[in-house]
C-alpha cells in the first residue's frame, strides 16, 4: 500500500506508517536537522527508514506529479505552531499555516484515505471557525480556493456546497482528541487526529478504542502491588497511597471491573537505562546528561511512577518543566534525548541528529510511534478488507 507523508518531522508518524504496512513514495520534510537524521538512519540501515525516498525542501514546492501511480493513504502533521498553547496563537494568518498544503495533497492525490494530527488547540473555541474550515476542504478537496479570495468567503462557498442537494463529500471525515497514554505510550500526550475515507469506497470506520487506562494503573499499583513487584521496588522505598486516590482505588478492588492495561509510566519507559549523570560515558546513543534544569511554578518535572508530562519542542530552546524528570527524592533533571525517544515509542535503534536542543525539538514535535501504528493499522485493515471485498465482486462480475 502506497503512502505519502507529509510535514515528515523526526518521523514518528511515518515510523507508525511504515509498520501498519504502508510504502512510503515520497517522504516530505524541510527542516534540515530532521533530514539529516533520517539519512544519518539510512545510512546505518536503521529499518524502519531505509528505504524512504526522502524529499528535503518545501512542502508547497513539492511535485506530486513525480510520484506515479496510485497512492493508497496520504498523511503528516502540518506544523502545530499556529495552533500551539504555547506558540503565538495565530492560526490561519501564521505563516506557517500548512493545512492548505495538505488539502492540496489530498486534491493532486486522491488518496483512498488520509491521516493527520495537529495540537489540542486546534480545537480551541477561538479556532472553532477555522478548524470547520478545515474539515470542509478535506471534505471537497475539489473546490478550491479561488485567487484572491478570503478565507472566510471560500468557507461560505463550501458550506453552501456542503449543504446543497449536489454538495455529497469527496472524503468522509471523522476527528478525535486522543490521548496517546490510552493506546500505550508512557506520555500523557493530547492530540488531533482527522481521518478521512473517500465516499466512493463505502468505508465504515471509528477510532480504535482504548486499551490502556490510569485506573489500570492505580490497580496496579495499589491493589495487586505488580507494578512496584515488576520494579523491584521494595515494600519500604513504596510511597503510599496518595489520599485524593484513596476512593478511586477503593473502588478498583472489585476484580469484576475491566480496566484494560496499565498506563505506561517513565519508569517503564526508562529503568533499564542507566542514570546519565551518574554514569556519562555510558556508550547509549543520546543518552548525554545536561545539567541545568530547575523547578518552577507550573514546571516542575515529570515523576518517575506515572505517564511523562507532554513533551514540548519549545520556541527558544527546550521548556523546562515539561521535560524534565522529577525524581521520588524531589530532585530534577533534563531527560536526555533517548529518554525522550523512549516516551515517544522511538526504537532505539534510531539515532538522532543535530545540537541537544534541536533533537528534543524534533522530539518534541514528534507523533509518537505506537499511537502512530495503532491508528494507521486501523486504517489500514479497514482499507484492505474493502478493498478484498471489492476485488471480489469484480471476480463474480466477470
Amino acid at each position: 500500500m502506497r503512502s505519502v507523508e507529509l510535514f515528515a518531522g523526526a518521523g514518528g508518524l511515518a515510523m507508525g506508517m511504515g509498520r501498519a504496512g504502508f510504502n512510503h513514495a515520497a517522504v516530505i520534510e524541510w527542516n534540515h536537522d530532521s533530514c539529516e537524521t533520517f539519512r544519518f538512519n539510512q545510512q546505518n540501515h536503521a529499518h524502519d527508514v531505509e528505504q524512504w525516498p526522502l524529499f528535503e525542501g518545501d512542502a508547497r514546492a513539492f511535485d506530486y506529479g513525480t510520484i506515479g501511480g496510485d497512492v493508497m493513504v496520504v498523511s503528516g502533521g502540518p506544523p502545530c505552531q499556529p495552533f500551539s498553547l504555547g506558540g503565538k496563537h495565530r492560526g490561519h494568518m501564521d505563516e506557517r499555516d500548512m493545512f492548505p498544503q495538505a488539502v492540496r495533497a489530498v486534491r493532486e492525490l486522491q488518496p483512498k484515505a488520509f491521516i493527520f494530527e495537529n495540537v489540542k488547540g486546534l480545537l480551541r473555541q477561538t479556532f472553532a471557525s477555522y478548524f470547520e474550515y478545515i474539515h470542509l476542504q478535506l471534505s471537497h478537496p475539489e473546490l478550491m480556493r479561488k485567487k484572491g479570495e478570503a478565507w472566510e468567503r471560500h468557507c461560505g462557498r463550501l458550506e453552501r456546497h456542503h449543504t446543497s442537494n449536489k454538495g455529497a463529500a469527496s472524503y468522509n471525515v471523522v476527528y478525535r482528541l486522543l490521548n496517546a497514554a490510552d493506546h500505550g505510550v508512557p506520555q500523557r500526550r493530547e492530540r488531533v487526529f482527522l481521518v478521512g475515507f473517500r465516499s466512493d469506497l463505502g468505508v465504515e470506520w471509528a477510532f480504535p478504542e482504548a486499551t490502556y487506562s490510569e485506573e489500570a494503573l492505580l490497580r496496579d499499583m495499589w491493589v495487586t502491588g505488580d507494578y512496584w513487584e515488576r520494579h523491584r521496588v521494595a515494600k519500604r522505598n513504596r510511597p503510599t497511597i496518595p489520599l485524593k486516590l484513596a476512593l478511586r482505588i477503593a473502588r478498583l478492588r472489585d476484580d469484576d471491573i475491566f480496566t484494560g492495561l496499565p498506563w505506561r509510566t517513565v519508569r517503564d519507559a526508562i529503568a533499564d537505562l542507566p542514570d546519565p549523570e551518574k554514569h556519562p560515558r555510558n556508550g547509549i546513543a543520546n543518552h548525554v546528561f545536561n545539567a541545568g534544569a530547575r523547578s518552577y511554578p507550573g514546571h516542575t518535572g515529570s515523576p518517575l511512577d506515572e505517564p511523562a508530562k507532554t513533551l514540548k519542542a519549545g520556541d527558544h530552546g527546550v521548556p523546562g518543566g515539561e521535560n524534565m524528570l522529577l525524581r521520588p527524592n524531589g530532585s530534577v533533571r533534563y531527560f536526555t534525548a533517548r529518554e525522550a525517544a523512549r516516551l515517544q515509542t522511538f526504537p532505539d535503534d534510531y539515532i538522532f541528529c543535530g545540537s541537544w536542543t534541536e533533537t528534543m525539538r524534533q522530539l518534541g514535535n514528534a507523533v509518537p510511534v505506537r499511537l502512530a501504528e495503532v491508528i494507521a493499522g486501523s486504517v489500514a485493515a479497514s482499507l484492505r478488507v474493502k478493498t478484498e471485498n471489492l476485488m471480489g465482486l469484480d471476480c463474480n462480475a466477470a
